[in-house]
């Protein structure tokens, strides 16, 4: 294809191709005004892969940018037969979405088959999946194609897009883009004297001037009779906006035509998907006759496409052909449209056109607003929540009742927060609470304003907003839900006397067994109590629950459960995961792909206690993904602070100040003290191991001082023994005492192992002599200790550290050689060198061997950890990636750099590899 001017644009369009063919993926986004020459741009790709590629288009419209996964339907349509051959949970999400079945589908799963079905197509031939008007894509399709590309990098895929904006946000933001500029005026005079090949040499400069380099206008202004108006731009003037002149144009060819063929252009304008038959039918409706479509076809503006498709030339064209036209004719159209549409859309089509109609005419119409309230549940069911925010939306300003507006509004803002579109759904809201009382739309949209400011906002304010509406919604179980995330945003802002009043009035609030799970009341204040120095008679009181109490917990509502930083203070982290374990059995067969993600990340900071660090830093990256993909900013910081932690452990400086930064920027200005006292905590670790003791302890001291962004008692507790060693090697041994008192009145109140060792373990370092040692072996004894390889090898380098002081360099080297063991295990490679350093001024020279081949925890990363320990589970390359969002051929390459890595051969050998963890392979 020969195009004016695009030579560089093409070579850089050859080179994606090129990469296709040799295995390499890429995404490129081509923006620029309207008429600029993109679209041509991707016809000149779909030509030059027509050979060798498999080419799948999609294109944006106005109409079906309101049809959840419109785009994706016609992208994948030529394909739709091989959507059978996807694992079944995909295959059920993919159909459900396209509306060929009524499964209800996780916008996930959608997004995981249709990245496995364009993998087994790439695996076939390379693939060039091309979307025009990107920006008019309807949002669950482009949330999907988005999805997709973010994850092509290992796959023979090109995936092109068109816009008219730069893509500096949305679901395209972060894409590889590339400008589509004017030509220049030796090709633009090229051009425009092809289009006009008698016109004087006048007329071509003066069309050159106009058109700014734009190719659609270059085509447009001399072939109009309006570019006479042309001589009145003088050639010296500033160069002029294509936009209102070819606009101008196009209404100037429109007021020319007779008024049935304005009302056949308008129709097509208004169904604006091509269809044919459709607006030949309505056309029928409208009265027109044939010399009516005659004349239209012979304006310029519309074309005949493949398949008799009626087209405008150009989407502007279309735009400017509706723009002009009087309400009272895009009414008659509209409801011509409704009535003669037919075939699978025509149930979700029929009520847009409806609502055009009544807009038009400037009324409301309870009819019409059912009718998109039934779309939007229908959309909805397929996972098009954005699609059903906007059907509800449109459905309460059509509502006559206000009632019936208050609650469409309500339940759109439901959609639109599952869809990720906060700002959405606080403004849907916003307009409902203005139509009634904050108790209706509160309990309508069952507390979503607390839940979104849980989510997003400050956390004492969602706090209260929870407070508020668990003592306004009717239904026990539901206060009861609210209340207790209430008490988990309380909690995680650090604010122990919200905390007190959440647990008051969540108890007054409910009556006494008298709804599902009130037996976990009791359960729920012991948790939540922040007072961690209770002693004695809290001890008494307290009960560490099993995994069958947490198990329950899981399958009710995750906010039920005990964070992970809570479960581990209170030594239950065992029970934790094992319910959280059962979830995820339950989960993986089934389709719920962002809940069983969101549990893996979960499990991050329990692996981290119990010393699978290479799972966990492989959950934790999976959920930070996840986590910025839905737009989950607490998940997201979450996960960053395990990363930090690991960082920190393994003397990866850099990347602690990094996580922390992150966190902090999202969690300071929301009260979120959790988060951030997590990554302070990360700040002094990370100093601490690094040998700077008293800026590990300025970091430290924050995790207690009042009013501070980090400061958080069940951080604080967790860390003491932390502050404790920094504060004595300062010089504070004020600070190290009153560490050992929070570390003293924390075991007393939950009897946990860690928290008894780590008392013994800080008095030890308080002490001398002989208690120091019954000190340093009492913390070594406490039944479950063990259980925290980490904390417990640091226990045996103090250890071995005093009795190499104490000149007892035998005894000493065996607290080494046991340390040193398991850092090396786990690659805390800071802690590693100061055990290794103490070992040789015993006398001993450990080897400074690198880490055997056969340890997978350190030779495997991450991702391919959890691809090994999913393929020795028995799962498919499909399965595997079904759970990990990537595609079946990314899995296939990471098990063939896991083989040689581990010695094996085949997947058989997996079922014999010891994972370094000490469990069953649980991805």
């Amino acid at each position: 294809m020969d195009l004016y001017g695009r030579r560089q644009e093409q070579a850089a369009l050859d080179r994606v191709l090129d990469g296709a063919r040799q295995g390499s993926g890429a995404v490129m986004m081509l923006w620029g005004e309207p008429g600029i020459g993109k679209t041509a741009l991707l016809a000149y790709v779909a030509e030059s892969a027509a050979a060798d590629f498999t080419v799948l288009r999609c294109r944006g419209t106005r109409l079906e940018s309101e049809l959840a996964f419109a785009a994706l339907h016609e992208l994948l349509w030529p394909v739709a037969e091989r959507i059978s051959t996807l694992p079944r949970p995909q295959a059920k999400a993919l159909n459900g979405a396209l509306g060929m079945s009524g499964d209800v589908a996780d916008r996930f799963l959608i997004g995981v088959a249709a990245l496995t079905l364009v993998g087994e197509l790439a695996g076939k031939r390379p693939v060039v999946i091309i979307a025009d008007d990107a920006q008019w894509l309807d949002e669950p399709s482009a949330q999907c194609l988005a999805f997709v590309a973010r994850r092509l990098r290992a796959e023979p895929v090109v995936m092109l897009l068109t816009g008219h904006d730069d893509p500096v946000e949305g679901p395209w933001e972060k894409l590889a883009a590339m400008e589509v500029r004017g030509l220049d005026d030796d090709n633009a005079r090229l051009l425009a004297r092809a289009v006009a090949p008698h016109a004087d040499e006048a007329m071509i400069r003066r069309t050159v001037r106009a058109a700014a380099g734009n190719p659609l206008a270059l085509q447009e202004l001399p072939t109009s009779e309006a570019a006479g108006d042309l001589s009145a731009y003088p050639l010296g003037d500033d160069q002029i906006s294509v936009g209102p002149r070819l606009r101008r144009s196009f209404h100037a060819r429109i007021e020319r035509l007779s008024a049935p063929a304005r009302t056949a252009l308008l129709l097509a304008a208004a169904d604006d998907r091509s269809d044919r038959d459709t607006v030949r039918q309505a056309g029928g409706v409208l009265g027109l006759d044939a010399a009516a479509w005659e004349e239209a076809l012979h304006s310029g503006l519309l074309a005949t496409g493949s398949g008799g498709r009626i087209r405008f030339r150009h989407p502007l064209m279309g735009a400017v052909v509706y723009d002009v036209a009087p309400p009272v004719d895009r009414q008659a159209v509209h409801r011509a449209l409704a009535s003669v549409l037919s075939g699978e859309h025509a149930g979700e089509l029929r009520p847009w056109h409806l609502a055009a109609a009544v807009e038009a005419a400037g009324g409301t119409d309870e009819e019409v607003a059912r009718l998109l309230e039934e779309s939007a549940r229908r959309s909805w069911a397929r996972g098009g929540c954005a699609t059903a925010a906007r059907a509800l939306r449109r459905a309460a300003r059509l509502s006559p009742a206000t009632d019936d507006a208050v609650r469409r509004l309500s339940y759109g803002a439901r959609a639109a927060w599952e869809a990720g579109q906060v700002d959405v759904a606080r403004g849907m809201l916003e307009r409902a609470e203005g139509m009634s009382s904050v108790g209706t739309v509160a309990e309508l949209s069952e507390g979503l304003r607390g839940l979104i400011e849980f989510a997003h906002g400050d956390l004492s304010i969602a706090c209260r907003r929870l407070i508020r509406d668990m003592e306004r919604v009717a239904d026990a179980g539901q206060a009861f839900q609210l209340g207790s995330m209430a008490l988990r945003a309380a909690w995680a802002a650090g604010h122990g006397e919200l905390q007190r009043e959440a647990l008051e009035r969540l108890e007054r609030r409910l009556p006494r067994e008298n709804f599902p799970n009130a037996d976990l009341l009791p359960l729920l204040r012991q948790w939540w109590t922040q007072d961690l120095s209770g002693g004695a008679d809290d001890r008494d009181r307290a009960v560490a629950p099993g995994a069958e109490v947490l198990s329950r917990l899981s399958g009710t509502s995750w906010f039920l459960m005990p964070p992970a930083p809570v479960a581990i203070a209170w030594g239950i982290e065992s029970a934790l995961e094992e319910a959280l374990r059962g979830e995820i059995d339950r989960l993986r067969p089934t389709d719920q792909v962002t809940a069983l993600t969101q549990t893996l990340a979960e499990t991050a900071a329990l692996d981290i206690a119990r010393g699978s660090w290479t799972s966990a830093a492989a959950n934790a990256l999976e959920g930070l993904q996840v986590g910025e993909e839905i737009g989950d900013d607490h998940l997201a910081s979450q996960c960053r602070t395990c990363l930090g932690w690991l960082a920190a452990a393994r003397g990866e400086e850099p990347a602690v100040a990094d996580h922390a930064a992150r966190v902090f920027e999202v969690s300071v200005p929301r009260s979120v003290r959790a988060l951030s006292a997590a990554a302070q905590w990360t700040l002094g670790m990370s100093a601490l191991f690094a040998g700077r003791a008293h800026q590990a302890l300025d970091h430290l001291v924050r995790l207690t001082e009042d009013g501070h962004h980090a400061a958080h008692p069940t951080i604080a507790v967790l860390a003491a023994p932390d502050t404790a060693e920094a504060a004595l090697q300062a010089g504070r041994r004020a600070t190290a005492e009153e560490q050992a008192r929070l570390l003293r009145g924390w075991a007393e109140r939950t009897d946990a192992a860690w928290a008894v060792s780590a008392t013994h373990l800080v008095h030890a370092l308080l002490a001398s002599g002989a208690d120091a040692e019954k000190q340093f072996r009492l913390a070594l004894d406490v039944p479950g200790a063990r259980s925290r390889p980490f904390n417990h090898a640091r226990t045996r380098l103090l250890y071995g550290e005093w009795l190499r002081r104490a000149g007892r360099r035998t005894d000493a080297r065996n607290q080494l050689a046991e340390a040193a063991e398991i850092f090396r295990r786990l690659d805390a490679a800071p802690l590693l060198a100061r055990t290794r350093a103490e070992q040789e001024l015993t006398g001993q020279h450990p080897r400074r061997d690198s880490v055997p081949a056969r340890d997978t925890a350190a030779v495997l990363t991450p991702q391919e950890l959890r691809v090994a320990r999913l393929a020795a589970r028995g799962l498919t390359n499909r399965e595997i990636g079904s759970q990990l969002l990537i595609s079946p051929r990314t899995v296939g390459h990471h098990l063939a750099n896991v083989f040689p890595k581990l010695g094996i051969v085949s997947r058989a050998d997996l079922g014999r590899i010891d994972f370094g963890d000490g469990s069953h392979p649980i991805g």
